[in-house]
């Protein structure tokens, strides 16, 4: 297949590796600036550096932009995209995303796909792409009311550059699920190091300021929007964390240690019975 990757920071960049090292598909990039199109056609992990003139020739177009950006891309050149092909996203929400391309899609004549591949690093930009980075990780595929086969299509696209399976979902329990299993976590690291405390850690600390810090590196820009767009489940994990906090909060503070060894012991116990 012929396949276009429209932003080449580190997911965008790291599907052009991918595809690359495990395909035989023909791969174009696109990018606002030019540096990162001239690293990746020097790597090898590209074909071609692209314009939005060259999607009129395109069979799978894989944005990897931020959700406002990805939809303003195609609504600005959804006439060059050709007849029947596929365009998929890779945003962290869906919802809002879904709506807009696939109401796109039908004005233009391609099919749009959502997909969310479950897979990152700290840092972003085409530098530290990877084309391993899909390696065994989940890819949710949101169908939006596209037909099996075209489904069928972008899954085994997927597979075949890495991802270890596929989780199939709509809209909405996608960024239900995702504002537990990724927004909420990045709010606690990053509200865990506004600490004053923070600044003065080193010494004090080992495996466990580690793990809770960790994803506080983060994508002020990008996150925000991913917040902002997904706002009400996002409210919900956090009313539902504020509430788990206050009532260890209220236990330590009332010497109620009973309630505090209940508190912690259920904690345990989900775990354990997640297995993890």
């Amino acid at each position: 297949m012929k396949i276009a990757v429209v932003g080449l920071g580190i997911i965008g960049g790291s599907y052009c590796k991918a595809i690359k090292k495990y395909t035989d598909h023909y791969v174009i990039g696109i990018n606002r600036s030019p540096l990162p199109l001239e690293k990746a056609l020097k790597c090898g992990a590209i074909d071609k550096i692209g314009s939005a003139d060259d999607l009129s020739d395109i069979d799978i177009v894989i944005l990897g932009v931020y959700p406002g950006a990805a939809v303003d891309f195609i609504r600005k050149n959804g006439d060059k995209i050709k007849k029947g092909a596929i365009v998929t996203d890779t945003s962290g929400i869906k919802t809002e995303i879904c709506d807009d391309l696939t109401a796109l899609s039908k004005e233009f004549g391609f099919t749009f796909v959502g997909v969310h591949p479950m897979a990152g690093k700290e840092k972003n930009g085409f530098d530290v792409s990877d084309g391993d980075l899909y390696k065994n990780a989940s890819c949710i595929i949101v169908p939006c009311g596209a037909d099996d086969e075209s489904v069928k299509k972008v899954a085994d696209f997927n597979l075949s550059i890495g991802f270890g399976g596929i989780k199939i979902t709509t809209p909405e329990e996608h960024d239900r699920m995702i504002a537990f299993t990724s927004q909420l976590p990045h709010v606690l690291a990053c509200a865990y190091v506004l600490s004053p405390n923070c600044m003065n850690h080193k010494g004090f600390s080992a495996g466990s300021y580690r793990d809770v810090s960790r994803v506080a590196n983060i994508n002020a820009e990008l996150w925000s929007e991913l917040f902002m767009e997904n706002k009400a489940p996002l409210l919900k994990e956090l009313e539902t964390l504020i509430k788990n906090i206050r009532d260890i909060e209220d236990a330590i503070s009332k010497d109620d240690k009973e309630k505090l060894m209940s508190l912690l012991q259920k904690g345990h116990e989900i775990k354990e019975a997640l297995g993890e």
